[in-house]
């Protein structure tokens, strides 16, 4: 059976603003010092698939950066480019009626850009065992990392834990919880957290739109129909900003839970984080004897534990602990650390007051 890679780099990246922004959101930043994550994800890919096989679904605004960004690494027709942001559902059923439509069935594995990864080869040996098991399963397939700590920042999953092998049914998927929360379910021992990493047959992801959500279905069927014909980008962009937004986990992965049709792999470490916002930094560098991680032209002075990034001008922080300073040519934020998901309040506090030019 065919094995094909999706990545999806459609998000704003929010959380990292001001360095983040609609044409150049974190996807397609350098922030390891070492590659654009785009391209970090492309490579982890690239080792249990092959370069044709991989596709990218990305924001229409993102599309043309994003095929300069990966030249070389990823074929331009396999850039899905969303005509507008509809939250996963969406971007997953595209690809997998893109997939089923134009190249045949098989088994997609589907992973985010922004993730990182300590140990690639111990990833790749995951996703080798994640791709047999789709093939011979007909059920959906998570891979769930065990929490070090109560993340509030992370979904969780929580699974049968009588089942001996590493590959385990799903009991439920749980949001973000608090931090009681959180302590309760790394203490029971019963739940990993969501790596947001989905393997299953082309195939099988549609046929549980169709049960699950079939209002979404007929959408990506009326497009579907229209793929390899002069008007599919017509049809696409007419139906596309009307599917109804809603995200995987509640459209397909929490019903199928329920009647038993999702597995989850339970690995050995990999070393993987989501770097979804400015504290998770320190994944991607060590800090320095104070705990503080300094990018740029920055000076930092009886500080700890905070985070600076400077793009051009002189930053510095005196007697401060627990913070975010980030500096653009065209603004600066501050923030604590231990708050850093808010940051996407400030997006949003921009955009409701018409500040364009800073999104």
């Amino acid at each position: 059976m065919n094995t094909y890679g999706v990545i999806l780099a459609g998000g704003g990246g929010t959380r990292f603003w001001p360095l983040s922004r609609q044409k150049t959101p974190k996807q397609l930043l350098n922030l390891s010092g070492k590659e654009l994550m785009v391209n970090e994800a492309v490579e982890r890919m690239s080792t249990v698939i092959g370069k044709s096989n991989i596709f990218i679904v990305t924001a229409e605004s993102q599309a043309s950066s994003m095929i300069r960004a990966t030249q070389g690494k990823v074929f331009p027709r396999n850039i899905l480019a969303e005509p507008a942001a509809r939250n996963t559902t969406a971007c997953i059923g595209y690809s997998a009626m893109e997939i089923v439509r134009k190249y045949g069935d098989g088994v997609m594995i589907i992973t985010p850009a922004d993730h990182y990864i300590e140990d690639v080869p111990a990833l790749t040996e995951i996703l080798k065992a994640a791709i047999l098991t789709a093939e011979n399963y007909d059920k959906l397939v998570t891979i769930g990392i065990k929490p070090t700590f109560p993340s509030i920042g992370f979904g969780y999953i929580k699974y049968e834990t009588s089942a001996e092998s590493d590959v385990k049914p799903v009991v439920e998927f749980k949001e973000k919880p608090d931090e009681e929360t959180a302590k309760r379910y790394v203490g029971s021992g019963e739940y990993v957290w969501n790596s947001g990493i989905f393997i299953w047959k082309a195939s099988l992801v549609l046929n549980k739109l169709k049960e699950y959500v079939p209002d979404i279905y007929e959408d990506f069927k009326t497009i579907g129909d229209s793929m390899n014909t002069p008007n599919e980008q017509e049809v696409l962009h007419k139906v596309y900003p009307n599917i109804r937004k809603i995200s995987i986990d509640y459209a397909v992965m929490e019903p199928s839970a329920a009647k038993g049709d999702v597995l989850v792999i339970i690995p050995s470490d990999c070393g993987w984080n989501d770097v979804g916002s400015w504290d998770m930094m320190e994944t991607l560098h060590a800090p320095d004897e104070d705990g503080n991680i300094i990018f740029g032209d920055g000076v930092a002075v009886d500080t700890k534990d905070t985070v600076i990034y400077s793009s051009s001008r002189t930053v510095t922080a005196v007697d401060v602990e627990n913070l975010i300073i980030v500096e653009t040519p065209d603004a600066i934020m501050v923030c604590r650390k231990d708050k850093a998901q808010g940051v996407k309040k400030i997006v949003d506090a921009l955009n409701d007051a018409g500040r364009k030019e800073l999104l």
